[in-house]
């Protein structure tokens, strides 16, 4: 069942006499107890859309439907209030009140919401929420004498308390420190998947998509460049800035010279070498200008050469070691370029010391050449 259903989105804004497009076109669906995620850099048009939705945002174009009910259309001339849409919304700061205590934070919909409850009503729907978030028992602590776990898990509460057909999340993890954050992202993937809550969750951090998400649609400039699984969006990525953004693939120019249709592979020659790889895009063939994709993780880094008859290699000279825990980045450059892979454990080989770096064919992408972002915050 389809839960919520945005169609041709467009919003723009006013700024110093021009209009500039936030939103160009976007459509999408989310099926009921769905977790998806838009994922895209700062000044994307993400969280615009985010609002739009929730009737923060007045779009000029499009149409967004929730449970069946057409909440604004501009060609129907349908505008729901803000109030009337039963969507839960979870921004970036905390937004609860200082002057009230945990029941009363989370109580404040059910008293000013479209539907009225009985006294008794408000107290069990509160109690309910605050367990479905781990805070029972809180309910006469004061907000302000909470960490900022909690704090964000009684905001939470809050937007499920009166049951929404969709619940808007806002990177409402950006706010808290590391270990806050594993935390409170653990919670929401468990909100997710025990209460089977639909949801739209907004970020522009690669780590919280990829761990929360049923499906990631990554936007850029206003418009959904690919939408699909997590795993398919990291090892099958369509788009050269997909592919960047989402693993921090290492892009390579190069041309292809040799092209295998029936295996779906090419060969490319490029500034440092020749590499096989999947063509992902349609219409490559011999002679394009394309980008040779290697994702950061699936490199095989020794002193000596190695690998199979038939793997790609690279040779090249350790310049950075980066020991981050969970994994070792180790930055290699080849010739005149910075290439950077990643361990799971940390390897013997330093700084300055000649290393081989192989990686096999069938785990590179070979993309379509387009302009890719100086900078992506």
């Amino acid at each position: 069942m389809i839960r919520l259903k945005v169609t041709d989105l467009h919003k723009t804004y006013l700024s110093e006499g021009q209009l500039i497009p936030a939103v160009r076109g976007v459509s999408l669906t989310i099926e009921e107890g769905e977790f998806v995620t838009l994922l895209g850099p700062s000044g994307c048009g993400k969280s615009t859309f985010l609002r739009c939705i929730a009737g923060l945002e007045t779009p000029e174009e499009g149409e967004i439907e929730v449970a069946g009910k057409v909440l604004y259309s501009s060609s129907k001339g349908i505008s729901v209030p803000t109030h009337q849409r039963n969507l839960g919304m979870v921004f970036q700061s905390y937004a609860i009140w200082p002057f009230m205590n945990v029941f009363d934070n989370v109580a404040f919909p059910l008293y000013y919401g479209g539907r009225k409850y009985s006294k008794e009503e408000k107290k069990e729907m509160v109690k309910t929420a605050l367990a479905s978030v781990q805070l029972e028992g809180f309910e006469n602590r004061a907000a302000t004498l909470l960490s900022g776990g909690q704090q964000q898990r009684v905001v939470l509460a809050r937007s499920l308390v009166y049951q929404p057909d969709v619940l808007l999340l806002d990177e409402p993890l950006s706010n808290l420190d590391a270990r806050l954050r594993e935390e409170v992202r653990d919670e929401l993937a468990r909100i997710s998947e025990t209460l089977g809550v639909t949801i739209l969750f907004v970020t522009h951090d690669q780590t919280e998509a990829l761990y929360l998400s049923d499906r990631i649609a990554v936007i850029r400039d206003g418009i959904i460049l690919q939408e699909a699984a997590p795993q398919d969006l990291y090892y099958e990525p369509q788009d050269a800035f997909v592919s960047l953004f989402v693993s921090g693939a290492n892009h390579i120019k190069g041309k292809i010279v040799e092209e295998n249709i029936s295996a779906g592979m090419c060969t490319v020659e490029t500034d440092i070498g020749g590499f096989q790889g999947t063509c992902s895009a349609t219409g490559l063939g011999k002679g394009d200008e394309v980008i040779f994709c290697i994702p950061p993780t699936i490199a095989s880094i020794d002193t000596k050469k190695s690998g199979g008859d038939h793997d790609n290699r690279i040779e090249g000279k350790v310049e950075k070691i980066s020991f981050t825990g969970r994994i070792t980045n180790y930055l290699v450059r080849a010739k005149h370029m910075l290439l950077e892979f990643q361990t799971s454990k940390p390897l013997d080989v330093g700084v300055k010391e000649t290393v081989h770096v192989s990686f096999l064919p069938e785990e590179c992408r070979i993309l379509k050449a387009s302009e890719l972002s100086e900078h992506i915050d």
